[in-house]
């Protein structure tokens, strides 16, 4: 690769990292053929992207996103790496978790998600366990609607009147 196709490539990736909040870091080596293919065909079933990146060249990338701090995740870059994006926090490590009932890899390196970093393997079930941001909206319309459907329930069950409601209120 000569100096111009790196550089060209460092900006692409420069340009990857700064337009993605959700950013994973995998080992994917020792991956068969057919192990590889399910990985890949897997990720476009779940709209992450899926990119197997030079660590020298990832590192320069990380130095020169600006508005985003990546640089815990070059401690990570070692050995063959490979980075998923996606739109969703707990999407790529629900694969990873998914795909691991069948095979020892991908291993976790490290994800940045929102302005955080995670370091380790050992973060995998933290991450499965974010929610994503459609999640977070239906638990705010869930505890929102809550009080609402109290206060109906109260009046069909009590009646319409004050005190069948008052009634039916401090019952609860």
């Amino acid at each position: 690769m000569t100096k111009a196709e790196k550089n060209q490539k460092i900006d692409e990736l420069v340009e990857v990292l700064s337009s993605s909040n959700v950013v994973y870091v995998t080992d994917t080596a020792d991956l068969n053929a057919e192990e590889n293919s399910s990985l890949r065909r897997e990720c476009f079933k779940r709209d992450i992207t899926l990119q197997v990146v030079k660590n020298t060249l990832l590192v320069k990338a990380i130095e020169k996103v600006e508005g985003k701090n990546f640089n815990e995740l070059s401690q990570v870059l070692t050995g063959t790496s490979a980075i998923m994006l996606s739109d969703t926090g707990n999407a790529p490590a629900k694969l990873i978790q998914a795909v691991r009932k069948k095979s020892k890899k991908p291993v976790l390196k490290g994800a940045y998600i929102d302005e955080s970093v995670y370091i380790g393997d050992n973060q995998l079930d933290a991450l499965v366990n974010i929610k994503s941001k459609e999640e977070v909206i239906a638990d705010v319309i869930a505890l929102l609607q809550s009080p609402a459907k109290n206060v109906i329930s109260a009046l069909q069950s009590g009646g319409n009147t004050i005190s069948g409601l008052v009634k039916t209120l401090s019952e609860r």
